[in-house]
């Protein structure tokens, strides 16, 4: 079996765009056995190609989406609020809700994806993450953690404190 893939997505250098980078990023320091990390600028194919020969992929992304900065949701691709991606839910002309549905159109869907979305505050050339989406990354990091250390062990919860996270939310 492949290991599993986590994906940072977003565009360098373009404020809190970049959050999925800097928690791919920040991920990668960890040495996290049985996962590969990597980075993404959100483009389709490359997503796809990601998706290759894997039973578990995390996707890490920024929205626009109008909810305050620095809200954390995860989905699930299965999940059936998938069905209607939300407005602004990625700043990329064509993002992971296409991916996605495309990979499951042509039967490449990876038995597992799971998806945090970050809302940022501003997306401006040059400028860093905001607080609040810094804030998120790390929370997101704690998560993703816990989601591959799940995986690791089908039916048993990470940690009753992962699991519990309030600002973890689903999304509506």
């Amino acid at each position: 079996m492949a290991p599993a893939l986590v994906l940072g997505i977003g565009l360098p250098d373009r404020g809190d765009d970049a959050a999925g980078l800097a928690a791919a990023r920040r991920l990668r320091r960890r040495r996290l056995p049985g996962a590969v990390v990597a980075e993404s600028a959100g483009e389709v194919s490359a997503i796809l190609d990601a998706f290759q020969g894997r039973d578990l992929v995390v996707l890490i992304d920024t929205s626009q989406g109008g909810r305050p900065p620095g809200t954390v949701r995860r989905l699930e691709a299965d999940e059936e609020a998938w069905l209607a991606p939300p407005p602004g839910s990625s700043a990329h002309a064509l993002g992971i809700c296409e991916a996605i549905e495309l990979a499951r159109a042509l039967g490449q869907l990876p038995a597992r994806v799971v998806i945090y979305v970050i809302e940022g505050r501003r997306g401006l050339p040059g400028s860093g993450l905001s607080p609040e989406v810094d804030q998120a990354v790390r929370l997101v990091e704690e998560r993703v953690i816990a989601d591959l250390r799940e995986a690791a062990r089908p039916g048993e919860p990470a940690t009753a404190e992962a699991a519990a996270t309030p600002a973890v939310r689903k999304a509506s």
